[in-house]
């Protein structure tokens, strides 16, 4: 199954999907009120922004129902109504947090009761206005005692029932992804990943490389740190409704390690022709075994910043300045560069 673009496209795994190397975030479009939200946004703003970006060649959008307490859902859906089924992008979504309307600032509640799960996937075809969904995500690891075999199974029903087309966890470790990988194949895997928070390299992204499952990978801009237009003034008028703002990347003495190895993605971005936020997503892709790479975008402008991403393959040379400025301004922790071919791993591979 394919959804058309100009774009270069990797398969999602096995999943049947064929998907652009970046696909639109939709966290942020969410808006404020709500726990984890990224101040206020204008909803104009957010589907002209989806709207390009489809326009111009991503296939897929990131979301989830709690994105805004569904607000996110909502707008994904009225940024597509006007465009004709074959032209639609694929919809990624994600089920598992759940909240009280009367409670909205209340951190979401981790639910994995299959109940629960059910009632979830009905809301979100009805925000969303589709009948199936292209790839469903469990968020988080439950909270409330459900053991992951349970909540699992339930995903499996649904794709079974035809609700959903594929699969997959969000935010599980190694051990998780592979106790439900016994019950039934975990299509996609969605771990943080950047060139500041590059844990899932060291056991997640090998692991679903060599289990055919495919890995899309969010928050490869960290938040903005890397997007070359973050400084520590910005970061200073965060407003409180701005969860980066009680962040601990965001603040001293992260904050400063962070800039210093955005400023040195500079040159990288100048000698390809792009911007530092497409550099930063190009690095997440050249890691074996990531499929693909959620970018973020509120506005129009951003998504014309980032859609060189979509296209850029970093050379060696890159990887290896990429990697000694993590080394030279100790941002992050993790991997500091892919494998060689060989197999062999690199001195310098570790922080």
């Amino acid at each position: 199954m394919t959804t058309k673009t100009s774009f270069p496209t990797r398969p999602l795994g096995r999943s049947g999907l064929e998907i652009t190397r970046i696909g639109l975030g939709a966290w942020a479009i969410g808006g404020n009120g709500w726990a984890v939200g990224w101040g206020a946004q204008d909803d104009l703003d957010s589907i002209a922004a989806i709207r390009l970006a489809v326009d111009r060649g991503i296939n897929w959008i990131d979301t989830a129902a709690v994105y805004g307490l569904g607000h996110s859902e909502e707008i994904v859906r009225r940024a597509l109504a006007q465009m004709p089924g074959s032209e639609r992008p694929y919809i990624f979504t994600k089920c598992g947090l759940t909240w009280s309307p009367e409670q909205p600032q209340a951190m979401p509640r981790r639910n994995g009761a299959p109940a629960s799960i059910r009632s979830e996937i009905e809301d979100s075809l009805r925000r969303l206005g589709v009948e199936r969904i292209d790839l469903y995500q469990m968020h988080w690891p439950a909270g409330d005692g459900t053991p992951l075999e349970s909540y699992w199974r339930e995903l499996l029903d649904l794709k079974q029932a035809g609700k959903v087309g594929a699969i997959g966890l969000s935010n599980h470790n190694l051990a998780q992804v592979q106790d439900a990988e016994s019950f039934g194949h975990v299509d996609t895997l969605q771990p943080p990943f950047s060139a500041i928070r590059r844990e899932a390299a060291a056991d997640l992204i090998p692991w679903c490389a060599a289990n055919d499952t495919g890995v899309i990978v969010y928050s490869p801009m960290q938040s903005g740190l890397l997007t070359g237009g973050f400084s520590e003034e910005r970061a200073r008028a965060l407003p409180a409704d701005d969860w980066r703002s009680r962040n601990a990347e965001f603040t001293p003495p992260n904050l400063q390690r962070n800039l210093a190895l955005a400023e040195a993605f500079k040159p990288i971005a100048e000698r390809h022709g792009t911007t530092v936020a497409a550099v930063a997503a190009a690095w997440t892709l050249a890691w074996p075994g990531v499929t693909g790479a959620i970018v973020g975008a509120r506005s129009a402008a951003q998504v014309n910043g980032l859609l060189g991403a979509a296209e850029l393959e970093l050379d060696s040379d890159d990887m290896d300045a990429i990697a000694e400025a993590i080394e030279e301004t100790g941002a992050g922790a993790g991997p500091r560069r892919p494998p060689e071919e060989s197999g062999a791993l690199p001195a310098n591979l570790f922080a």
